[in-house]
């Protein structure tokens, strides 16, 4: 299954503060809120949600076309994901710009603090889906990226036939209560994390009942309490796999995502894409960027099966 990819694709500078940001918050003068953390380590990392969830399907045999914008320092990062397996052959170089950059500050409770520079991503709404000149596509995954965008390709999927999984994460807040519904009206699968989920209650009026009427597949993530699939007569809780170690949470979201999406490329029931996203979510969380994981197909399998018992379905990745 050919999954379009259309999130952002940036650069991360991730930092790392020693203590604990909510010991310098001051709840009383949250209107003249000025705060300047001094972090003990920085480092730079291949990022961005689109090529975030396509590393995490390349690993597991997937087949993910990224459709973004980048700037005129993008070569390096396109070499590298092609070599993994990621299709860049629909990003376009904005050649007068560079690309988006994520900033971020961890503290010790894996508590964030980060800012976005949209760089060539402000461009994003002149690709279009309906360029694509290679093999068909089976499904969209629309992820934050320039927020007119979005929207366009929620028409555009609309146009072609062609199912779309809903992922507004970070833009959730940006996007308004009417764009926002209209993206869960006609999406094939909504994906949020729970305090995403709660902002579109609000902002749309939609209840949970509301939602899953409308949506073939909810998956909202909880965190270290592991996630929650809503399908049909079906509500299944998958819990997290246990990190050997937690170094920094960027992108874990979005191994999640890249995990869960090639379990419904190989037609995998959804408790065991839930399971594959939980598990490729571990390994990012294992590691001090988005893409600094790595895992062989058999290795995956024989840590999946420490912790779940797939029934032989995974067999296939081992051929």
């Amino acid at each position: 299954m050919k999954i379009a990819l259309t999130g952002s694709i940036a650069y991360d500078y991730l930092m790392s503060f020693p203590g604990h940001f909510q010991e310098h918050i001051l709840p009383d003068k949250l209107k003249s809120i000025s705060l300047s953390f001094l972090v003990d380590k920085m480092v730079k990392r291949r990022g961005g949600i689109g090529p975030n969830i396509g590393y995490t399907m390349a690993l597991l045999g997937g087949d993910p076309v990224l459709f973004s914008t980048v700037g005129q320092d993008f070569e390096v990062y396109r070499a590298w994901l092609e070599g993994k397996g990621v299709d860049t052959r629909g990003v376009q170089v904005i050649e007068d710009d560079f690309t988006a950059s994520f900033f971020a500050t961890t503290d010790r409770d894996n508590c964030q603090i980060a800012s976005f520079y949209p760089g060539a991503m402000s461009h994003a709404a002149q690709v279009k889906l309906a360029d694509w000149k290679g093999d068909p596509l089976d499904m969209v995954v629309i992820s934050p990226t320039d927020p007119t965008a979005m929207n366009n390709y929620i028409q555009e999927a609309d146009r072609l036939n062609l199912p779309y999984v809903y992922d507004p994460s970070q833009q959730t807040v940006r996007l308004s209560g009417d764009e926002l519904r209209r993206g869960v009206e006609g999406a094939y699968a909504l994906f949020v994390n729970y305090y995403e989920f709660c902002l579109i209650e609000k902002h749309t009026g939609l209840s949970l009942a509301d939602i899953q009427d409308r949506v073939e597949i909810l998956v909202i993530t909880k965190g270290d309490e592991g996630s929650l699939i809503y399908a049909a007569d079906q509500e299944i809780e998958v819990p997290v796999v246990p990190p050997q170690t937690i170094i920094d949470p960027t992108g874990v979201g979005d191994a999640f995502r890249g995990g869960f999406l090639t379990g419904i490329s190989y037609q995998l029931d959804l408790e065991c894409c839930a399971q594959i996203g939980a598990l490729a979510a571990s390994y990012c969380l294992e590691t001090d960027g988005p893409q600094s994981h790595y895992y062989t197909p058999g290795e995956f399998v024989a840590r999946f099966r420490q912790h779940f018992d797939d029934q032989g379905k995974l067999d296939f990745l081992l051929e």
